[in-house]
């Protein structure tokens, strides 16, 4: 199988901060949040693709943990800042022998981007709870990003969307 056919059998479309998506499962039951009294769905689920003309998951920040697993294809690194600052590389696939992880999970908070670094595509599948919202995601913005963390701006930089 390549990206196109996956595009085309999982109902795949472009996702702004890169990539391919499609919402695969949202729960009905919905719960508070500590968010303004905000409700969300209890979970929420989706597939994502990484492809070689679509290479980066761009820098991110959820308010929901979320716990992300790999599927097919090349494996995918995860640039990830934590709540401390520290910032740590974790390689999504599945050669264990490698260093590589089959699922990884990013707490809520973390600044977050992905790459596809070789290979055609590489699919993950994605749980969120409490469920994603867009009001509960803010995309890096390079100024932002400079001012909060100077120290990895270097690092960071090439996956600021511009």
């Amino acid at each position: 199988m390549n990206k196109q056919d996956l595009i085309k059998q999982l109902s795949l479309i472009e996702h702004f901060e890169g990539g391919y998506f499609s919402e695969t499962y949202r729960a009905a039951e919905e719960i508070q949040t500590s968010r303004a009294g905000q409700t969300r769905s209890v979970m929420t689920s989706i597939y994502y693709l990484l492809t070689d003309d679509r290479p980066v998951d761009h820098l991110h920040q959820n308010k929901s943990d979320i716990m992300h697993y790999f599927q097919a294809g090349s494996p995918i690194t995860y640039v990830l800042v934590d709540l401390n600052k520290a910032l740590s590389r974790v390689k999504l696939g599945l050669n264990i022998n490698r260093g590589e992880v089959p699922q990884l999970l990013v707490p809520k908070g973390y600044w977050k981007a992905a790459v596809l670094e070789s290979g055609e595509y590489g699919l993950l599948g994605e749980a969120v709870a409490p469920g994603f919202d867009y009001r509960d995601m803010t995309i890096a913005k390079a100024d932002e990003i400079r001012a909060q963390l100077p120290t990895l701006w270097e690092e960071l930089a090439p996956y600021v969307r511009v």
